[in-house]
Formats: C-alpha cells, sequence, structure tokens
C-alpha cells in the first residue's frame, strides 16, 4: 500500500513561512492499496489537494472519519470528487453517536455556511454508521477500529492488506485524566507490530498541564508507545498550529537520540505534507518500508 500525507496539521490551517516545510494543512491521509482501491483518512483542508488527483479516477472513494471535529471536516466541500456527476463516495463515520454527528460533514454544506447544498451535489454520497468494519470487507478492504481518548469521542483505525498494516491514531491522549476509552495497554495491542503507526503527538511537557484533557498526546508518550507495541515505523501527525519548522525538527532529531538502541521503532518520522511511504510484502521477510520525502 501506499499512504501520501496531504494534511498533517492539528486544530485549523496554520499556513506561512514557519510551516511551509512541514504543511499547515490539517488532517488528510490518502492510502492506495496494492487493488487499486481508494482510502481517505479524514477530510481536513489537505483534502482538497487530494481531490485534484482523485478527479482523474472514476472508482469508488472510501473516507474514514476520526471523528467530527471541525478540522478533520472543513476540507469536504473543496474535495472534487463530489461534485462529479455519479461518482460513488462512501464515508464510514468515527463518531459514537451516530448519524447525527457524522452529518457534520454535509451539513456545513448548506447554502448559508458555503455556497452549494449538499443535497445539489451530483456525486452519489453515502454516509455509513454502523457495521463499519464488515461494510469495508464488503469492499475488500481490512478495518479494524477502536474507540480513541477524545472529547466527543471517534474511532482509531488499523488497515492490513497483504500482510502489510498501517495504524491511523490521531485526536487520541494516551493517558486522559478523565474517563478512559481506551488504556495504554490495549492500544499497545492493537499498535502491536504494525508497519506504519500514525499518531497524534500535538503537545510537549511545556504545554501541560493547561492542555491536559484537551484530547492530544505528548511527542514523549508516543514515542513510548512506539517502543511498547514494536512497531517498525512510526510517523507523528496532527502538529501543534503554534509549532514551527524548526521546533518540529528538533522533536525529529530528538526522536533519533531517543530511538537509538532501542529494538522498535527502525524509522521515526515528523509527518510532512507530501511524504509517501510505500508498503512493499515479502514472503516470510519482514515488509519493506521506503520513504519518499518529497512526495509523488
Amino acid at each position: 500500500m501506499k499512504i501520501t500525507f496531504f494534511g498533517v496539521r492539528g486544530s485549523i490551517p496554520s499556513p506561512g513561512y514557519d510551516t511551509y516545510r512541514y504543511g499547515g494543512n490539517t488532517s488528510c491521509i490518502h492510502i492506495e492499496t496494492a487493488s487499486g482501491q481508494d482510502l481517505v483518512l479524514d477530510a481536513g483542508t489537505g483534502i482538497r489537494k487530494l481531490g485534484k488527483r482523485l478527479v482523474e479516477k472514476n472508482n469508488t472513494i472510501n473516507l474514514l472519519l476520526s471523528h467530527g471535529h471541525w478540522d478533520h471536516i472543513q476540507g469536504y466541500p473543496f474535495f472534487l470528487p463530489i461534485y462529479q456527476p455519479d461518482r460513488k463516495i462512501r464515508v464510514y463515520t468515527g463518531a459514537t453517536k451516530g448519524h447525527e454527528q457524522i452529518c457534520s460533514l454535509f451539513d456545513q454544506i448548506d447554502g448559508a455556511n458555503f455556497p452549494v447544498k449538499a443535497t445539489e451535489l451530483p456525486s452519489q454520497s453515502e454516509c455509513i454508521t454502523a457495521n463499519v468494519e464488515t461494510e469495508l470487507a464488503r469492499q475488500n478492504i481490512s478495518v479494524r477500529r477502536i474507540p480513541i481518548n477524545h472529547p466527543g469521542g471517534g474511532f482509531g483505525y488499523r488497515i492490513e492488506e497483504d500482510g502489510t498494516s498501517c495504524a491511523y491514531i490521531t485526536d487520541n491522549e494516551l493517558e486522559p485524566p478523565d474517563k478512559v476509552a481506551t488504556t495504554y495497554d490495549q492500544w499497545v495491542a492493537f499498535c502491536h507490530g504494525v508497519d506504519v503507526l500514525i499518531h497524534d503527538a500535538q503537545y510537549l511537557e511545556a504545554d501541560m498541564p493547561h492542555k491536559h484533557g484537551w484530547g492530544h498526546s505528548l511527542v514523549s508518550q508516543v514515542r513510548q508507545l512506539a517502543v511498547d507495541a514494536e512497531v517498525r515505523c512510526l510517523a507523528m501527525f496532527h502538529h501543534d498550529p503554534d509549532r514551527t519548522d524548526t521546533e518540529i525538527d528538533f522533536i525529529q532529531k530528538e526522536n533519533e537520540l531517543f530511538f537509538q538502541g532501542k529494538h522498535a521503532p527502525s524509522i521515526s518520522l515528523c509527518a510532512a505534507e507530501n511524504m509517501q511511504i510505500k508498503l512493499t510484502a515479502q514472503l516470510d521477510k519482514p515488509t519493506v518500508i521506503e520513504i519518499d520525502r518529497a512526495g509523488p
């Protein structure tokens, strides 16, 4: 499978001189499976650029939404495939409150907050809120999901295909102060041995205790999860909008020092727009992981 990052920021878009290398668009990742399926993870502002590529195709688009917060849905009205006549788009909700919350993706396209109404779109869009894993399996996509520790709820996902695997866990607080939807040990088990772990790493110790309970993890916590779960490649994601490229460079250097001499992960990255990770399975051997930092 090929994993391409189109938006890696959290909370709000942050374009500018200090963020152009890692990118200022909010959450969106594209996974192209070996069988040719297009799987989109979240619909932040990064989905606009992705749409310019997918509009050249005519296959069904499967969109997994982690949750309904603004920075994960705000790019959808600018996603070109939704304006293609009869283009099939299947949206799978990460919401825990059923159909009402997933519809926020479409409710923003209401003629008032956006000049077009969702009912006027020519594409064939479908919201799937129940039996998500079963419905994806019918599309020949193997996905498991798990509740995230985030205000309002939502889900993280593990995608597997022909011996390759990727876990996408954003807006997740590994050690929340209040009710725990998924314990740390459960996260370790869910992520164990995955080829690529993409995990929210928005905060540093300096952000605490003020932001404890806001639903995001510390960089240090994500590092330890990668070690404990023996993942092969860690991609830190959902960068704070105030975090400059230089500051993220420093986190990357700290990652490399932290992981030296440890069994896992063998690769650590701070995710950047256009970065691509290609996974190729091998019989009786570890998956080949190729990193293209400049992207396709």
